[in-house]
């Protein structure tokens, strides 16, 4: 799950957020550095990805980017789970998203002294280009997956990576639609166990 998904499943709560946000630039016993509060959503990030690599639409998914972007197929699936999540009227409505980007931006410029540096650096580009908005566009995807490319150590920028996501667009979609109803299900139920402990 990319960082829309990610903001969505901590279901309003700031201090979760904060920490599922950042769980990707917060290594192994580092999360102890961290409020309690903030240590239950970098778990609960945790807990979200390795139900998203065991589920079975995500192994689909992720085989149909397997040939273009071979061990990024996986980074890749993650954008295409946040641009569907960005386009289902079902969990934002009219115009719930901008509603709820705005929200989450202000959340994390708040408390922007507990990111880690590189998140801090990367906030203001997440701010100023809306990538939760974005991911609604196929521009966005497209902005998004040169991004990986930009960061990928052993991966050459291709358009065939893209050409997998508009020609399997439809799969992709079904794919989401088998998925992200479990994930939320599994992250509530998580989420409820965590914040009571």
């Amino acid at each position: 799950m990319n960082y829309l998904a990610h903001a969505y499943l901590s279901f309003g709560n700031d201090p979760v957020l904060i920490g599922n946000m950042i769980s990707d630039f917060v290594k192994g016993k580092r999360k102890f550095n961290y409020p309690a509060d903030i240590q239950k959503g970098i778990m609960l990030h945790r807990m979200i990805d390795g139900f998203t690599d065991a589920h079975l639409a995500t192994k689909n998914a992720k085989k149909i980017f397997k040939s273009s972007a071979d061990a990024y197929a996986p980074v890749f699936v993650d954008v295409i789970y946040d641009h569907f999540l960005a386009v289902d009227e079902t969990e934002f409505p009219l115009n719930k998203l901008e509603f709820f980007a705005s929200e989450t931006y202000h959340v994390l410029k708040q408390h922007q002294q507990l990111l880690p540096e590189k998140f801090s650096n990367m906030l203001p580009y997440m701010i100023n280009q809306n990538w939760f908005l974005n991911y609604r566009f196929n521009w966005g995807v497209e902005n998004s997956f040169c991004s990986i490319f930009r960061r990928a150590k052993y991966l050459e920028k291709n358009d065939k990576v893209l050409q997998c996501f508009y020609d399997n667009y439809d799969a992709l979609h079904d794919y989401y639609k088998q998925f992200f109803p479990e994930v939320k299900n599994f992250a509530f139920n998580e989420y409820n166990i965590l914040v009571q402990e």
